[in-house]
């Protein structure tokens, strides 16, 4: 059965295979768009429920501030700013990779078969299957809970703080990209395993929410040293907004995620290959 190995000719064949597979997932995903807008009402009713679902997280936050003046010592402009920030970074990744989260039902069925039968990678098809342009409702929302926050937040806006913002979101969406990656082919083995993926993709998002002084230290460690989630925004926001860090870190570690980031991917992408060679079609 055909596999994805790797092929001599060093940085040119690495470089060809990666454009093959932008190529492949662009074309898988230009179909389900088309297939999406071909029914305009629906889309948009899916999309502004999904925008109104992910909105209640943060009318929830409202409503706590209703009876509070701060969360664990941060207003609510610097928690709207985690939320948004961390927000956008999942909904960027949920939208390029979320389909990853079938890929254990592929397996128990043995549909992926398929996809190793065609002339393209399969991690780019299984990546691209079922694109939901519908998810652009939570990168929106959390877009617009952003944009209020940073005109709220008492900061002196540098040119090197402006840069950040972008600058976390894209490593915080490789970093969840890097999760969904991980996960995904860690249901080689397991499965079954889209819920555990889940509370890291997911959960994590819920988590970084919320300022890391509301939780227990050991939590905090755990996600910053294990599962270093933190990246996504704790620590660069702590630095941003002028706050310690709960952990007691030294100053140069807020500027550890994109290096962070690209350790994740290639370790994702290691657990990957390892995870479709293990693979022995139904019944493995």
């Amino acid at each position: 059965m055909a596999r994805e190995t790797p092929a001599g000719g060093g940085w040119s064949s690495g470089a060809g295979r990666l454009a093959q597979g932008m190529s492949a997932y662009g074309l898988i995903v230009r179909m389900w768009v088309r297939s999406t807008l071909a029914y305009r009402a629906s889309f948009v009713m899916m999309t502004v429920g999904n925008f109104a679902a992910c909105a209640l997280d943060f009318v929830a936050i409202m409503l706590m501030f209703s009876q509070i003046d701060a969360l664990g010592g941060f207003s609510l402009p610097e928690v709207a700013f985690l939320y948004g920030t961390s927000g956008v970074a999942l909904g960027l990744a949920d939208l390029l990779l979320g389909s990853m989260e079938r890929l254990g039902r592929r397996v128990r069925d043995g549909t992926l078969d398929v996809l190793l039968l065609r002339p393209a990678p399969v991690f780019a098809q299984v990546a691209a299957d079922r694109f939901a342009l519908r998810r652009l409702g939570r990168i929106t929302q959390a877009l617009l809970v952003l944009g209020w926050s940073v005109s709220r937040l008492d900061v002196e806006w540098t040119a090197g703080r402006v840069l950040m913002v972008p600058l976390m979101v894209l490593c915080g969406a490789a970093i969840f990209g890097a999760v969904f990656t991980t996960g995904a082919a860690f249901q080689f083995w397991a499965q079954d395993a889209a819920e555990v993926q889940n509370s890291f993709t997911y959960g994590g998002n819920a988590l970084l929410q919320y300022p890391p002084t509301v939780f227990a230290k050991d939590l905090v460690r755990g996600v910053t040293f294990l599962v270093p989630l933190a990246f996504v925004n704790w620590l660069p926001a702590l630095r941003l907004l002028g706050r310690d860090d709960p952990l007691g870190l030294p100053g140069w570690a807020d500027f550890l995620g994109p290096g962070v980031a690209v350790l994740m991917c290639a370790g994702a992408a290691l657990a990957w290959r390892r995870g479709l060679r293990a693979y022995r079609s139904t019944g493995s």
